[in-house]
């Protein structure tokens, strides 16, 4: 499939181009740029070189980071070369997108341990074979500024402008701290632009403000200004915040594949455009079809959502058994054919202690929200009490939420 795509995006017209690298984008810095860049590569026979950094700030990738690691290999499917920065200079300032408050600084184990992971796992979207992928970290070229380097940067920027910046500005008003290297991190980000001489950089609406610092550092700099592409940022499974471990509302591209489909099919009917158009490659005219409530049961598109999001990450066969085992579970409301086994050590057991051994909830306070929401039962009888000391026989069903299973083992 991919060999097909890759083949039809060198087969289109500069427009068709256009039209096909713009899907589900939220603003262009320009589109006229854009035409004339395509316009000057296919002529010289010299690729785009395209910038996405990717500050390792966390160990996992969920399906909001995909928004951008999917439009960067729509680059490559039409023949340019994916950059793809590894920050593990600027993670040591923490991006101050969309933070009411400082970051804190992680260390060079945190960073490196994360990095390793990111790459490993950006590799299931992006094309990693030879002359398709530079990666590149900026600690090479930002551990080596002098000091005189680093003031000879900042004198490019103002204070008025990084006070342009909505959080900035945000916690300037609100009397909250705003570290100096805080206003490092957007000259940081431009500069990686510079070194690597980017064409084109994609980023999340969030990015908006450091993305454009790298055109007019480029600018300064005497090179051509590189595009910006700005793609929005995808809403978790609550359907109010944007998609983010910390509030739980995420879907892991490490999850099982099972935990992945059942995710998806939690979703709020209308994301479903927004999942349809930003995490797969399904045509917008289909899109529109699948979408229309009238045209198309809202459970039926979901299904085909979920299935085409796994076989991404898996295969056809794992979204078909995903799917299928969703139906068995809940629309049948069987339990899982496979769980697993949860160790007890006696007959008696405090139930915070059980979920938590379980691995169903990450901490006794969240164990004991998911208790007073009566989300957790042993074999369908609601456990209401967060301070319970439960009776337990060995094969009862231990049932957390809509989706956690475990049997219970007595030892």
């Amino acid at each position: 499939m991919l060999t097909n795509l890759m083949n039809d995006c060198k087969k289109m017209t500069v427009e068709q181009q256009i039209e096909f690298l713009l899907r589900g984008c939220e603003e262009v810095y320009t589109k006229d740029e854009l035409r004339e860049r395509l316009v000057q590569a296919e002529k010289s026979g010299t690729p785009m070189r395209v910038k996405l950094g990717l500050d390792p700030t966390a160990p996992d990738i969920h399906l909001g980071h995909t928004v951008v690691l999917r439009k960067l290999r729509s680059f490559q499917d039409m023949g340019h070369v994916a950059v793809v920065i590894i920050g593990d200079y600027t993670a040591r300032v923490g991006d101050p997108s969309g933070a009411n408050k400082t970051r804190p600084i992680l260390t060079e184990e945190q960073i490196k341990a994360n990095a390793e992971t990111y790459f490993a796992q950006a590799g299931k979207i992006l094309d990693t074979s030879d002359g398709k992928l530079e990666v590149r970290y900026n600690s090479e070229w930002l551990g080596s500024l002098s000091f005189a380097d680093v003031i000879k940067l900042t004198s490019q920027m103002t204070v008025a402008r990084m006070l342009e910046r909505d959080t900035f500005d945000l916690r300037y008003k609100a009397n909250q701290p705003i570290g100096i290297h805080e206003f490092l991190y957007p000259l940081m980000q431009g500069y990686d632009s510079v070194v690597i001489n980017a064409d084109v950089e994609i980023g999340g609406t969030d990015q908006t403000f450091n993305n454009l610092v790298g055109r007019q550092l480029q600018e300064n700099a005497g090179q051509p200004k590189q595009l910006v592409m700005t793609m929005p940022i995808l809403v978790g499974l609550d359907g109010a915040d944007k998609m983010s471990k910390s509030k739980n509302n995420y879907i892991g591209i490490t999850d099982a594949a099972n935990d992945m489909f059942g995710k998806i099919m939690s979703i709020p009917d209308e994301l479903m455009p927004n999942y349809f158009t930003l995490l797969t490659d399904t045509p917008a005219d289909q899109i529109a079809l699948l979408t229309d409530a009238e045209k198309t049961h809202p459970r039926e598109a979901k299904v085909l959502l979920g299935k085409t999001i796994v076989a991404e990450f898996y295969d056809s066969a794992a979204a078909d058994e995903a799917a299928a085992e969703f139906d068995r579970v809940f629309a049948q409301k069987n339990i899982p054919t496979d769980m697993p086994e949860i160790s007890a050590p006696a007959a008696k057991c405090n139930i915070i202690e059980l979920i938590t051994t379980a691995d169903f909830a990450k901490s006794n306070g969240e164990a004991r929200r998911l208790i007073k929401q009566n989300a957790v039962s042993i074999d369908d009888v609601k456990i209401t009490d967060a301070d319970a000391e439960v009776e337990l026989a060995d094969g009862a069903i231990l049932r957390v939420g809509k989706r956690r299973f475990g049997k219970i083992k007595l030892d």
